[in-house]
This record gives structure tokens, C-alpha cells and sequence, in this order.
């Protein structure tokens, strides 16, 4: 299942052959049968015409102009020379180099030719000798490498992944150019076979994290892998949590830089997304730009985006707490503001703050959902026309309005959108708490959460990691970054095998 040394690691999906027909025109013709796409034509070699071969393609995975250019022509002429006399002669030829391709490859199976038709290869059919060959002509028509759109960043790179696999593999390798990092393919799903990329730095990556990753891939058995939470449910730790076990990035420097610390990147084809693991909570309140600052900024972003966390998740739930049931927490002054708010609002404190956070909510993926112009003319009458109008009517008062708002502001400052559903499902969650226990209920609530990301893990990295992985100075790492020249060690979390990143 999987092999590996220092210089190699082999996946092997669990694939079983689908096409078990004997390899000849005949059968990948019924095999494409209603496929509008499939093309084939039946050539003529030789001096005497004695040797019959059929070239078929799919039109689109491969360009027609380069079939005729890199296959037909360079065939046609290598055997009209008389060389060739029989389909296994002309067979070597072509594979000895007498077709203009760099990526050549026999078969003499229906699943093997199948499989390279349907990933941008052209086939050469031979039916006296039962073999195939096969020719990678893809077709280079593809979205171009763009800008990212949701990780942007003032002094980072400007590219971002596609939906092509090998350009994404270049983009990485032209970062890190270096034959230490591998690249290992393997097909997942047995109907779609889609190619996967696992890449990693052979000495800095830990092995037994490797040979994690491949024993869940080769476990893996579905029909088809079209979207990213098929694989990650597949693979995580603990697939029921609503805390993300995987990190998603659109930029290309974000991939290498994680590489580089020890961890493992999966790319998919098709998907123009990479993922990274293991990972730790504390992963996901870090962004890319924060490399490139000072590390006094860094370090006050980061304190700042931690604050921000704790006030999204528990400032809803401890005002209705301490509304309904603790008010002697409130100062004098506010209380007195709070009670002549709410003296015309037909409603209690938990049915304001819960409506309040629906309507949040559905403004807020009605924003994402929408074109961007209707989106934001959606969020600004949501936010200012609403609003208002609920508060001139009495309907809601004042204050909840502003804790919601500022406990949804605070969690769009979190760098990480997966990390911002868990944290939204939280919130209502201790709001729930609050109502029925009051600041009791909220702090039990919270200690079932500090407990729960305590005992999870990912890979065998600890999820709660640098807190809890007994090295020495935990908090001070989450919370501040050193300066580069200082931070000469790899994260001790990882148990890389290659522990420093500098002498």
C-alpha cells in the first residue's frame, strides 16, 4: 500500500479495473458510445498500406491541430519509408521516437487506454497486436493564473492556484526549486478518477505523518471526488467537529511557506484550492502578510485578531446573561440607559439578541451568495435602513443591536472563513447557554469548548497546540512572533525530522 524512504513516498488508490474488454477499436468505440466528443479516424501505413491503425482523441482534452501535427504526420512518414513492415515494427518506431511527443506510453488494456484518453492523451490503436499507444497532448486551455480574491495581501505575491493541477505544481516547484520536494499523484474515485497532488519536503516533512495521509487516501473509496468536503470528511480526524481540520489557501506563497515548516499540501485537479496539514487552532488566525511586517505590528495584529475572537464568541451570550439574570453586573449609569431602552420593546432580551443574529446571518450570506453589486446595496439597506427602522419602531432596542453588531464586526476580522462558521455557530450556542443558565451556563458551555478543542487532534499534531504541546514559552508563541532572525526552529508541534529553518 505504501512504500517510502528518505527520497520516496508511492500511493496506491484503491482503483479496481472498470473497462474489462479485450484492447481494440471496437471496444473503446462502445466504450465512448454517445460521446459527442470522442473523434477517431483510421489510417493507412506503410508503403503497401498493409498496416491499419485508428487514432482517437477527445475533442477539447486534446487540440485536433496538434493530433495531426505531433501524431499523424510524424507517423505517416516515419513508416512510408519502408522501415515498418508489420503493426509491431511500427509500433517500436513510434515509441523509439518517431512520434513528435515528448510523453509516450504503451498499454495493451481498455482501463489503462481509457483512462489516459479521458486525461488529455491521444491514442494510437494497433488491433493486430492488441496495444495502444499513447500520447499526452492536453490542451492548454485553461483560466490564467490571476490575482487571489479572498487572501489579498499589500507586500505578497500576486498569483493564485487554477483549476489545472500541473500548473499548480509549477507554480509551487518555481518556488521551491528544490528535488527534496516531492510531488506524488494518485487517482480518487472510481468513477470520476481524479487526479490528487500530495506534496511535501522529503528530511523536513515527518514520515509518519506521510504514511498517515497515505493509508487515508488509499482507504478512500468513492465515486467520484468533484469537491473539497468529500475529501476533507474523509480524511480529518474528527469529521462531526464544525472546527476546520484543514487549512484552505488560494495563494501559491501560503502553500510553499507551510511546506517549508514541515507540513503536507494536497492539490486536486480541477479545484483551484490548496490544502495543508496537520493544522492547529492557531494556524487559522494567521495570515500571510503577517511575514512581511515588523514583528511588533505582526504581533499587535495578532493580539488584536485573538481579541477579536473571544468578543465574537462570548459578548452576545454574556449581555443576555447578564441582562436577564445578573443585572447588578451592569453599572448604575448603563443599567438605567438599558431600562429606559427597553421599555417600550415588546420583546425580552434572548428573543432580541436571537433575531437580531438571524437577521445578521441571513444578511450575510445573502452578501456572499448575491453579484457583488447587489450584494452590497442588500447589506447596506439591511444594515442602515432596517436597522433604524427597528429601532425608531421600538421593535429592538439600541443595545442589542450593538452588541450583535460588534460581536459580527469582530468576527470578520478572523482571517479564516471556515474558522468564522464555527465561530457564528458558537455564538448562538452560547447565547442558548446564557438563557438558560445564565453566566453559569455560558461558563460550563465554554469549558465543554475548551475541553473539546483540547482532545482533538490533527495528524497527531495537537489542535490547541503551541498550549498544549509542553514545550516551554506556549503562550507567548501563539501570541507574538519573534523576529526572524530569532526564530531559528520549526514549530516543535510538527516533530519535524529537520527541527531548524536557520543556523
Amino acid at each position: 500500500m505504501y512504500t517510502e524512504n528518505r527520497a520516496t513516498a508511492v500511493f496506491h488508490p484503491l482503483t479496481e479495473p472498470e473497462f474489462m474488454q479485450p484492447l481494440c477499436t471496437k471496444s473503446i468505440k462502445e466504450i465512448f458510445s454517445s460521446c459527442s466528443d470522442f473523434e477517431s479516424r483510421q489510417i493507412d501505413l506503410g508503403l503497401e498500406n498493409k498496416i491499419s491503425v485508428t487514432v482517437c482523441w477527445l475533442d477539447g482534452t486534446v487540440l485536433g491541430t496538434e493530433v495531426s501535427a505531433s501524431v499523424i504526420r510524424p507517423l505517416t512518414q516515419a513508416v512510408r519509408s519502408g522501415v515498418c513492415h508489420d503493426e509491431l515494427s511500427a509500433a517500436s518506431r513510434a515509441m523509439q521516437g518517431g512520434v513528435y511527443c515528448c510523453s509516450a506510453k504503451m498499454y495493451d488494456n481498455c482501463d489503462d487506454t481509457v483512462y489516459a484518453l479521458t486525461h488529455g492523451h491521444c491514442a494510437v490503436i494497433f488491433d493486430g497486436i492488441g496495444k495502444a499507444l499513447c500520447f499526452e497532448l492536453r490542451s492548454p486551455h485553461m483560466r490564467a493564473v490571476s490575482e487571489p480574491t479572498l487572501e489579498k495581501t499589500l507586500k505578497g505575491a500576486k498569483d493564485s492556484f487554477v483549476e489545472n493541477l500541473r500548473s499548480n505544481t509549477f507554480l509551487v516547484r518555481r518556488r521551491i526549486s528544490s528535488p527534496k520536494l516531492k510531488l506524488v499523484e494518485s487517482d480518487v474515485g472510481r468513477k470520476s478518477r481524479t487526479r490528487v497532488a500530495v506534496m511535501f519536503m522529503d528530511g523536513v516533512a515527518a514520515p509518519e505523518t506521510v504514511g498517515e495521509l497515505a493509508k487515508r487516501l488509499d482507504q478512500l473509496d468513492i465515486d467520484a471526488l468533484l469537491a473539497l468536503g468529500i475529501l476533507e470528511e474523509s480524511l480529518s480526524d474528527h469529521p462531526r467537529s464544525p472546527f476546520p481540520q484543514f487549512i484552505h489557501t488560494e495563494r501559491v506563497d501560503r502553500f510553499a511557506m507551510h511546506l517549508m515548516d514541515g507540513r503536507i499540501g494536497i492539490l486536486v485537479d480541477g479545484l483551484p484550492v490548496g490544502l495543508v496539514l496537520p493544522v492547529t487552532l492557531a494556524e487559522f488566525m494567521k495570515v500571510t502578510g503577517d511575514s512581511s511586517m515588523h514583528y511588533i505590528i505582526s504581533s499587535a495584529i495578532t493580539l488584536l485578531r485573538y481579541f477579536a475572537l473571544v468578543l465574537s464568541i462570548v459578548l452576545p451570550g454574556f449581555y443576555v446573561a447578564v441582562a436577564m439574570y445578573h443585572q447588578e453586573l451592569i453599572p448604575t449609569k448603563l443599567l438605567l440607559s438599558i431600562i429606559e431602552a427597553k421599555q417600550n420593546v415588546p420583546f425580552s432580551t434572548a428573543i432580541e439578541v436571537l433575531g437580531m443574529m438571524v437577521a445578521f446571518s441571513l444578511l450575510q450570506e445573502a452578501g456572499l451568495r448575491l453579484p457583488t453589486p447587489v450584494g452590497d446595496t442588500v447589506s447596506i439597506i439591511g444594515a442602515l435602513i432596517v436597522g433604524q427602522s427597528a429601532v425608531e419602531a421600538r421593535v429592538i432596542s439600541p443595545i442589542a443591536i450593538i452588541v450583535v453588531a460588534l460581536s459580527g464586526i469582530a468576527g470578520y476580522a478572523l482571517p479564516s472563513q471556515d474558522m468564522g462558521y464555527a465561530v457564528r455557530l458558537l455564538r448562538f450556542m452560547l447565547v442558548l447557554a446564557a438563557i438558560i443558565g445564565g453566566l453559569y451556563g455560558v461558563g460550563l458551555c465554554l469549558c465543554v469548548l475548551i475541553f473539546t478543542l483540547s482532545s482533538m487532534d490533527s495528524f497527531g499534531v495537537n489542535y490547541t497546540a503551541p498550549l498544549s504541546d509542553g514545550s516551554p514559552g506556549g503562550l507567548r508563541r501563539l501570541l507574538l512572533r519573534e523576529p526572524k532572525t530569532q526564530n531559528k526552529f520549526r514549530d516543535p508541534a510538527l516533530n519535524t525530522p529537520d527541527k531548524r529553518r536557520q543556523k
